[in-house]
């Protein structure tokens, strides 16, 4: 399918969100202070949006030279770039962290075993059983995306429960589990004052 081109807006007119364009003495001052805002902002957020993209480059390539240093002290030859690291200052005030996490996705298996669960819980006691009830639905409640939340249906199998037709389940939600690949994270943490503990420099805007 051909993308559209727009053709340049000229001068003395916006392009409004249908496409069409419009004069600048026709649009509303508040939509002009709006575009404005919106404008300045998306250029910032885009700017920063680089600048995260540039670290995570120079921090993973950083990590991965240390790596390599290490082993090349010991005759060892290793790539780099895989596997959880830990790096701290000499001081201990930071310590940055590459962490390696496998993503995962469910088969169709899934549906068995949420169909396995669902009959436990019909089959047994009211009572406590509700409270196991609310999580299985949390389990295989979707996300906005659409997605089962993976961290909810592993939740499931921590629970230790002395049923034939659970633990059939249990052996359902283990064979659906496929891994996808992985990801690759940096995390900056500082310490806190002279304690053990640690507080993450936060580089999420929900969060600063």
């Amino acid at each position: 399918m051909a993308e559209t081109v727009q053709t340049a807006v000229p001068p003395g007119y916006m392009r409004n969100a249908s496409g069409h364009l419009v004069p600048i003495a026709q649009v509303r001052e508040q939509d002009l202070l709006r575009d404005q805002v919106a404008r300045e902002l998306a250029a910032s957020a885009s700017a920063i949006h680089d600048q995260l993209k540039a670290f995570k480059l120079k921090a993973l390539g950083d990590i991965a030279d240390l790596v390599r240093i290490a082993g090349e002290r010991y005759d060892v030859t290793m790539g780099g770039t895989k596997g959880n690291v830990s790096i701290l200052s000499y001081d201990g005030q930071y310590k940055v962290v590459r962490a390696v996490s496998e993503l995962i996705s469910f088969t169709e298996e899934l549906e068995a075993a949420k169909a396995l669960i669902n009959a436990c819980i019909d089959r047994w006691s009211q009572g406590a059983n509700a409270n196991i009830r609310a999580l299985v639905d949390r389990a295989f409640r979707t996300d906005t995306k659409g997605q089962i939340k993976t961290a909810a249906v592993l939740e499931l199998l921590r629970l230790e429960i002395d049923d034939d037709e659970w633990k059939r389940a249990m052996e359902a939600i283990k064979d659906s589990i496929q891994s996808t690949g992985t990801a690759t994270y940096v995390r900056v943490y500082e310490r806190v004052g002279e304690s053990d503990q640690y507080r993450a420099i936060s580089l999420d805007l929900a969060a600063v």
